[in-house]
């Protein structure tokens, strides 16, 4: 059955142009983007499914008024391939988000981000790549699966059910995403179930995610007294005080100096971003700024120990101006283990991956975040792996054809 699955996704050079120009057609941004969210997408990808044969389809809408449907969907689908077993059986769960960034300045696009172009063995446009790429893959593995099965090309069962997991909300922090399924639907997953997230690699394919930074973003207010310029004793300069504090936030790589060999970069990184407009003429002296900092905290380093040393950093580096500061959580991803480089999961994905791009692959922990740390927080097994070209959110995105075929033979592969 596996060599017949194999030959079927050599042909389908032209399925994955055809499934990537319709995703890409259906622009999925949210609403914090000024987007409309998956609604378009999701339907499209239903209608696919239940072309392919898969009877076992449900949406999951978590309510959002902020969307003209009112709604975020995500689809759950199982493929049920192993039969005539009274064993429990496992099932390998394949996610993909449907949300994409916005194309941003159109002028550095060399055609239009949501029209599809193919370039060889290229195509380009917004989401091809994130995430679109998984999602085309799962499409492909499952159509070429359940092929073989309608023409009785069956002489090796799977050991695994296939399921599908396309989710909304992942590019904006995943509360109607993943995060709602896991919340309000756990039921759907059993703890030896197994997820493959195809949302992370690099060039080679050589790149499995074991490990994610935690991801914290505090918003920092700094409180003056606001003024006219040309009488700057009378008042204390906001902005002075918060582009200390901005400088000072350096001392926090001195203070959190622990390394993971894993990340690169090796430690925990803290970094001033963005920062707010205070006053809106020259000749005033501010009263108030209010400034961002991204961390990534590598697991070895408590959250807690993070935010307490920031507090104090902060309020010192502040009071020598006479200002004081105020320090909000605007964003927490939850802490969470690390995979193992060493369970059946992680060495059968490690010889697929050798089998179809002949390269020996190595754990990685990212700064980033994916749907993996989510499911890691619940108990569940999850790697993230593809071999993609790592561009998201850029312009001119880039997929190439080649891998979506590949990574779908991967799929497969880790089904039997």
């Amino acid at each position: 059955m596996l060599n017949n699955i194999l030959k079927y996704l050599d042909t389908t050079r032209e399925r994955v142009i055809e499934i990537q120009s319709a995703l890409t057609e259906k622009i999925a941004i949210g609403p914090e983007n000024n987007g409309v969210g998956e609604q378009e997408k999701a339907k499209f990808l239903v209608d696919t499914l239940k072309k392919l044969g898969v009877n076992d389809i449900t949406v999951y809408d978590s309510l959002d008024p902020r969307v003209p449907s009112g709604k975020r969907p995500n689809i759950v689908a199982k493929v049920n391939l192993v039969r005539d077993t009274t064993e429990k059986v496992k099932t390998l769960w394949v996610a993909g988000h449907m949300d994409v960034v916005p194309a941003g300045e159109l002028s550095l696009w060399s055609s239009d981000p949501f029209k599809l172009k193919v370039d060889g063995d290229y195509i380009i446009g917004r989401g091809v790549e994130d995430n679109q790429q998984a999602i085309t893959s799962a499409l492909l593995a499952t159509e070429a699966l359940l092929y073989s099965q309608q023409n009785n090309n069956v002489t090796q069962t799977p050991k695994y059910n296939l399921g599908l997991l396309f989710v909304a909300d992942e590019e904006t922090g995943n509360k109607h995403g993943i995060q709602f399924l896991l919340e309000q639907h756990a039921e759907l997953f059993d703890k030896e179930d197994i997820f493959l997230i195809p949302d992370y690699g690099n060039n080679e394919g050589s790149d499995i995610e074991i490990a994610e930074k935690t991801q914290l973003w505090l918003k920092v207010t700094v409180l003056g007294r606001q003024c006219h310029a040309s009488t700057p004793d009378c008042g204390i300069n906001s902005l002075k005080a918060a582009a200390a504090c901005i400088l000072s936030v350096d001392n926090m790589h001195k203070r959190f100096s622990k390394e993971n060999s894993l990340f690169n970069p090796t430690i925990s990184t803290f970094s001033p971003t963005k920062k707010e407009l205070n006053v809106e003429n020259i000749n005033t002296i501010p009263g108030k700024d209010v400034f961002y900092i991204d961390c990534r905290i590598i697991p070895e380093t408590a959250v807690e120990d993070v935010l307490s040393e920031m507090k104090d950093l902060l309020e010192k580096t502040a009071g020598k101006y006479g200002a004081s500061v105020n320090i909000e959580i605007v964003q927490l991803s939850p802490q969470t283990p690390s995979e193992s480089n060493n369970s059946e999961f992680f060495l059968k994905l490690k010889k697929a991956i050798k089998n179809f791009y002949n390269v020996d692959s190595r754990a990685v922990g990212i700064g980033g975040g994916t749907v993996a740390g989510l499911l890691r927080a619940k108990g569940f097994s999850a790697l993230v792996w593809s071999k993609l070209i790592p561009n998201p959110h850029v312009p001119n995105e880039k997929s190439r054809i080649s891998c979506n075929i590949g990574d779908a033979k991967v799929i497969v592969e880790l089904l039997f």
